[in-house]
């Protein structure tokens, strides 16, 4: 099986999961398990290839020009981490699905947990950085989507939103940090990074990305002074706590200091800065958990307590004690992942999780306590248990350090301290919750789950007893095979025996096991809210208060120098570009080049100069008529399309065009927001006057710079000399590698296929955010209390603002055009854009433009006709629209992957059809189909909703002058989902604007 597809499927699945109905929950985890177990089998089966040091590489060609190309890459060590997050998560799926209750949004958690998984994947069989980071940045994603599953949970939104923004700033340092390493390395590529580790170490930029890929590892693995993020993701549904710290997320941080051990270890740096932040992890972790009331809050310190021993062990730097921290991954995956399923089962079937209520389950649920107590005791390192093993390692690293003498005699005191912590939570874990008198106040009447929910903990259970009692026959060859990658190839001697005779590690052992069962008698009857001594250190309060802080100081720069004046607003904007554009010119200076001017000539001069009185006008007029500025405006768009004309850019033109009758659409419907400028109609006191002559002439002088130093700047980039320019180079491609002779088509949907891609998911973006911010906007009531006189429309208009059912003919019923007109006009518009359409790839033209020009005709039906006409006879759906355009134009770059070639590459082939003929058809075609859809949807999506806006204060002024023809308004004109106008209808105008 291909590794492309141990990422693919669990991302398929997870659409096809969120596409189920709501009451299939067989049908949801079915598919989940099977995903999950066809996925795990098929990467345990290529263990033969990866021992022995072997290394599985598929690579993708996506930016070859960068050396960003998509690599899966799969050794002994990312086989071990992808055999664990896969079968981990087939056994959480299982769980899950007698956990999860009917009544919860099951569809959406099996689609998160699957989509979490191939994110895991993904960031494990990276063989790049940059393809790493973001495998990375996604895990952080679904990880905030899986603990705020439950929403409507203050707890759960809280926790998620502080694991977002703690582990997504990490992500972005880590990214930095990916992007020095592979300057240093000079490649991106993982074999090549990890062949550099002299070369890396060597540079004077070695610890500027060691403390930025630390910052990422430590707060993904929620290492001190991170780790307080943890405790607070408890709030997710069980199944998720327990794929979250089992096999995915915080080991997600340990994952990547030992894939980057090789190149980053060994120095003093790494280990000050790991070393320390895994002791304390391991010592604050491990005290705190034997104080908490909770059973997950327990085992989730209990997880800080086990990731720090295993930071612990990779910044020690030696081999041996690398060896050892892939061991306790392993291990602590298994009896990390039985606990929390059984804290989860205890808590589903007896209704709580405080351990103070809980008493005498082993008499209830005899079955379930006797695997948590076997599970219990591998945590606690007590012997012929995995956990022991790797205990025994990890002192005999901390005994046998070659240091200072602090650490030589502080290491082990505090590995012993740790161990006795380890047993102390451990026993509270069993001994108070499964032995004592029965409980008699619980919820439910505990008993024990059902056959198949235990059946997990079961295996898991029985991997901790296997490896505890055989481990040279069970997880001996996978320890080899997963360990030699990690420390470079060469494997360290050690012994994975029972017994090694009476040594400090084993009165180490025994020290920690007598200690916590002593430690345990004595804080077994005291209960502390918090943990005594170091209860201030809480975390949550100083992000809380670094929040808040940030808050207050955002609020103070928006006092400062915010506005809600949008003349101040685009005089600070237009000001900060020509500064950031003159500084760089100022200081390194632009000479002109020496190519020949072309003679002048007065057409072209008349032309600039209708269009500068044009623009000048436009500014004048604003003031007074802005139905007259906004005609001058589109005068001076005019212009500037017959330049581009001129200059030879038909394509530029013609886009220029239909942006301009957009915005001018845009404008028309906006118009009524704008605020009034003329003072003698404006007649609150309070409001400062804006229209004086040195304002004016500050924004003339303000433009005339901008202009200037624009055409200074462009005619100084004209007058050089381009012998080999980026231009020739696409003149002399376009045809024989893109198939078409419209250069600038070509470059768009071929040689800059991915900037445009790139391009149309914003916009995308950017129009559902505004539907998103408009559905929900109503007009304020002190605005709709002014006369139509007040709001800065011309007077013929002002007695329409009053009639509510001609609120959408206001703009162009003012010129006068008949709707049967526009309504034949549809038809027209529609050949016209399916012709420039079809000939964009040859001649100007292309999908961009052809989606304006459509767009522009349905818009203009919805302000002729109405609203209701339209959607009845036209039946829009530009949400839709937009994902069909995205998935069309990701379809076509993935077909170029599919055939072995970068992303987007175009293909051309001659097709002969009946009474056609020859037709030449170029791949590009449909993905500038999906250029075409996405720009029909957004931009209807845009006009609409503010168009919809429109109408809505119309009748919302309709209301405080007690119209009557209010009662006549339908909501089910509205474009918006039957859910968001109940809220609409329910809020109040004042708390939503």
């Amino acid at each position: 099986m291909s590794l492309v597809f141990l990422v693919l499927l669990p991302f398929a699945g997870s659409v096809v999961a969120a596409l189920l109905p709501a009451n299939a929950r067989n049908a949801e985890s079915t598919l989940a398990g099977l995903i999950a177990l066809f996925c795990a089998v098929q990467a345990a089966l290529l263990f033969p290839e990866v021992m022995d040091g072997g290394v599985l590489r598929q690579e993708i060609a996506w930016l070859p020009q960068l050396g960003l190309n998509l690599v899966i890459r799969m050794d002994g060590f990312a086989w071990m981490f992808t055999v664990l997050v896969l079968g981990i998560g087939a056994l959480v799926v299982l769980y899950a699905r007698y956990y999860m209750s009917s009544a919860d949004p099951v569809p959406r958690f099996f689609a998160f947990l699957l989509a979490f998984m191939g994110a895991m994947v993904g960031l494990v069989l990276s063989g790049n950085l940059i393809q790493l980071a973001f495998f990375w940045e996604l895990t952080s994603l679904f990880s905030f989507l899986l603990i705020g599953y439950w929403h409507h949970r203050q707890d759960a939104r809280r926790g998620a939103r502080m694991a977002l923004m703690v582990t997504g700033t990490g992500g972005l340092a880590l990214l930095a940090g990916v992007l020095v390493l592979g300057h240093i390395a000079g490649s991106y590529d993982l074999d090549l990074v990890l062949a550099a580790a002299h070369q890396v170490q060597a540079h004077p930029l070695y610890l500027t990305a060691l403390v930025l890929i630390l910052l990422g590892a430590l707060t993904k693995s929620a290492q001190f002074p991170f780790h307080f993020w943890l405790p607070h993701a408890m709030a997710a549904p069980t199944p998720v706590s327990s794929y979250l710290h089992s096999a995915t997320m915080v080991k997600a941080g340990v994952f990547l200091l030992a894939r980057l051990w090789p190149v980053l270890s060994g120095t003093e740096p790494w280990f000050w800065i790991v070393g320390s932040a895994g002791l304390a992890t391991l010592l604050l972790g491990g005290y705190c958990a034997l104080f908490q009331n909770d059973l997950k809050g327990l085992l989730a310190y209990s997880t800080l307590s086990h990731l720090g021993l295993i930071t612990l062990l990779l910044g020690l730097g030696s081999p041996l004690a690398a060896v050892a921290a892939v061991f306790h991954i392993m291990n602590h995956a298994t009896f990390k992942a039985s606990l929390f399923m059984a804290a989860g089962i205890v808590d589903h079937e007896s209704g709580t999780r405080d351990i103070r209520r809980l008493s005498g389950l082993r008499h209830m649920m005899p079955i379930t306590a006797t695997l948590a107590m076997v599970a219990s005791a591998a945590m606690a390192g007590v012997p012929l248990l995995n956990g022991f093993l790797s205990k025994e390692m990890f002192f005999a690293e901390t005994v046998y350090i070659d240091a200072t003498p602090l650490v030589r005699w502080g290491m082990p005191v505090a590995a012993t301290v740790a161990g006795m912590f380890s047993v102390a939570y451990s026993l509270r874990f069993t001994v108070d919750v499964f032995f004592g008198p029965r409980a008699q106040d619980l919820p439910h009447t505990p008993h024990e789950p059902p056959r198949w929910m235990r059946v997990p903990v079961e295996l898991l259970v029985l991997a901790c007893l296997l490896v505890g009692m055989l481990p040279a026959q069970t997880i001996g060859p996978f320890l080899d095979t997963a360990a030699r990658p990690v420390v470079g190839g060469t494997m360290p001697a050690f012994s994975l025996a029972l017994w090694h005779g009476v040594n400090a590690p084993l009165v180490m052992s025994v020290l920690a096991l007598a200690g916590g069962t002593l430690l345990y008698r004595l804080l077994r009857r005291r209960t502390w809210a918090a943990a005594p001594l170091i209860g201030w250190l809480d975390g949550q309060r100083a992000f809380t208060a670094l929040l808040a802080r940030l808050s207050l100081a955002g609020r103070w720069g928006r006092w400062w120098l915010g506005t809600r004046r949008l003349q101040w607003q685009m005089l600070w904007l237009v000001g900060a570009a020509l500064l950031a554009g003159a500084l760089p010119l100022w200081l390194r200076g632009l000479q002109l080049g020496h190519r020949g001017a072309l003679p002048l000539s007065a057409a072209f001069m008349l032309l600039w100069l209708l269009g500068a009185l044009c623009a000048v006008a436009a500014a004048w007029q604003a003031k007074y008529h802005r139905m007259a500025a906004l005609t001058l405006l589109g005068g001076a768009g005019l212009a500037t399309s017959i330049t581009f004309l001129w200059f030879s850019a038909p394509d530029l033109a013609l886009t220029q065009i239909a942006v301009e009758l957009v915005t001018t659409v845009l404008i028309l419907l906006g118009l009524r927001w704008l605020p009034q400028r003329d003072e003698r109609l404006r007649p609150q006191a309070h409001v400062r006057p804006r229209g004086t002559r040195r304002r004016r002439l500050r924004d003339l002088l303000l433009s005339v710079l901008a202009g200037g130093g624009m055409a200074w700047l462009a005619f100084a980039m004209m007058s050089r000399d381009f012998p080999e320019s980026t231009s020739t180079f696409f003149l002399e491609r376009a045809l024989t590698e893109g198939g078409g002779s419209n250069v600038v088509n070509v470059m768009l949907v071929d040689f800059r296929g991915f900037d445009t891609f790139g391009e149309i998911v914003v916009l995308g973006i950017v129009a559902i955010t505004i539907y998103a911010l408009l559905r929900r906007f109503r007009p304020a009531r002190e605005s709709m209390d002014l006369p139509p006189q007040q709001r800065g429309l011309p007077a013929d208009l002002q007695t329409d603002l009053l009639n509510p059912r001609n609120a959408q003919d206001t703009a162009v019923g003012y010129l006068m055009v008949p709707a049967v007109l526009v309504r034949l006009l549809l038809p027209l518009a529609t050949m016209v854009s399916a012709y420039i359409f079809l000939r964009g790839h040859n001649e100007p033209g292309g999908g961009f433009v052809a989606g304006l020009v459509l767009a522009v005709a349905l818009i203009l039906q919805y302000i002729i006709s109405g609203t209701q006409w339209v959607e009845a006879h036209l039946p829009l759906l530009p949400r839709r629209w937009i994902a069909t355009g995205l998935l069309c134009a990701l379809a076509t770059g993935a077909g170029a992957l599919a055939w072995g070639y970068p992303f987007l590459t175009t293909h051309t082939a001659h097709l002969h059809l009946p009474w056609l003929g020859s037709v030449h058809v170029a791949s590009a075609l449909f993905f500038d189909i999906g250029v075409f859809t996405l720009v029909v949807g957004s931009t209807l999506l845009i006009l609409t909703a503010i168009a919809h806006q429109s109408i809505r204060g119309h009748r919302w002024h309709a209301r405080l002058l007690d119209a009557p023809e209010e009662k006549e308004a339908k909501t089910a004109s509205s474009p918006y989902p039957k859910s968001a106008r109940s809220y609409q209808n329910k809020s109040k105008p004042e708390e939503t604007h």
